[in-house]
């Protein structure tokens, strides 16, 4: 039988919610897990967790910048500190390549990101590289095939793309190195489709979300659609309000797309056309308040939203022939949580 964990990250609490998930979507908290060595609260906390299940990192953005990281209990899903390692500056996003022995990060402030090994203790080691960027890089990921990582320039408007060699550790430049988004979009998370054929992009500065075509063989993308994440009557420009969109995640079997807009604090869904990789929007959901992040378990069943600025998240259940997100309950966290990961564990 397999058992399903969500993990929650809480900033200002400093801590990680651990919860369990029930087949019926029902969630049960079964710890609350410090961050040892850590004094002072940062803006937000990155998770990510290696490919093998067995570690999970936080991202610390206080000074002294920190990747902590636990050990996770197979058995129970819990997590005991390993210990910490360096990160290069407050990184807004962490991410593993596949093979789960690099730590990939990407800072906002700092206009950089950085590449550190993951030791064999679990700990992260210091970094190995750290690259400028353009204006407030903010997300980071590797190709499906290991082969390429992209990192977002929100305030420059473009995605950086690098080859990867996983062998040395190392990231250069591709050619052509960078993807351009309009201006002004901020391009913020992606997604890519887990036929490794698309790639779905949301922007936080409009509240766009474009999707690619991703050769795997060259690293490129293409764009083959633009729609958005606002919910159908927003109006901004009325009411002085602008776009905040946030976080974007796709189904495990590619059928179906969701992002988060914290200005109007909906989810919005999309079918996925597996041929061509254009969406169709399903329709939006009010949610948690600044709904920054969230995830969907990997039965493709359910999805937990968390919001900042209501210390809670809410599981939906997502109807398997529509897509259609069905609220469930909702389940005090920590203090602004603003990042799930799920994992199930045999």
């Amino acid at each position: 039988m397999t058992d399903t964990f969500a993990y929650v990250g809480n900033a200002d609490s400093n801590d990680i919610s651990v919860f369990k998930m029930a087949e019926s979507g029902e969630m049960t908290l079964v710890q609350t897990a410090a961050f040892t060595g850590v004094e002072k609260p940062g803006s937000s906390t990155p998770l990510a967790i290696t490919p093998d299940r067995r570690v999970l990192v936080a991202g610390v953005r206080s000074q002294p910048f920190l990747a902590v990281s636990f050990a996770i209990d197979p058995r129970t899903g819990q997590l005991s500190h390993i210990g910490n390692g360096p990160l290069a500056d407050s990184m807004a996003n962490i991410a593993f390549d596949r093979g789960g022995k690099f730590l990939f990060s990407a800072s906002y402030g700092g206009n950089k990101v950085a590449l550190n090994p993951l030791q064999a203790s679990g700990v992260v080691g210091e970094p190995k590289q750290v690259i400028p960027t353009g204006l407030n890089a903010h997300a980071v990921l590797p190709s499906p095939d290991n082969r390429f990582v992209f990192a977002t320039n929100l305030g420059s408007d473009q995605v950086l793309a690098f080859a990867f060699d996983a062998t040395a550790g190392t990231l250069t430049p591709n050619d052509p190195p960078v993807i351009k988004a309009p201006e002004k979009s901020g391009p913020r998370h992606f997604v890519f489709h887990p036929n490794g054929k698309f790639v779905y992009l949301v922007h936080e500065l409009n509240g766009d979300v474009a999707a690619f075509a991703y050769e795997a063989r060259s690293g490129a993308w293409d764009e083959i659609q633009r729609t958005t994440a606002l919910p159908e009557g927003f109006s901004g420009k009325d009411s002085g309000q602008k776009p905040w969109a946030a976080d974007i995640h796709i189904t495990p079997d590619g059928r179906f797309l969701y992002a988060s807009e914290r200005t109007t604090n909906t989810l919005t869904g999309y079918k996925v056309d597996g041929t061509s990789g254009r969406l169709t929007t399903i329709g939006s959901v009010p949610t948690e308040k600044q709904p920054r992040g969230f995830h969907i378990d990997p039965s493709g069943r359910y999805l937990a939203a968390v919001g900042e600025m209501s210390d809670s998240m809410t599981v939906y259940a997502i109807d398997q022939s529509s897509g259609a997100l069905a609220r469930l309950k909702s389940y005090p966290t920590g203090k602004k949580p603003n990042w799930v990961e799920f994992l199930s564990l045999p």
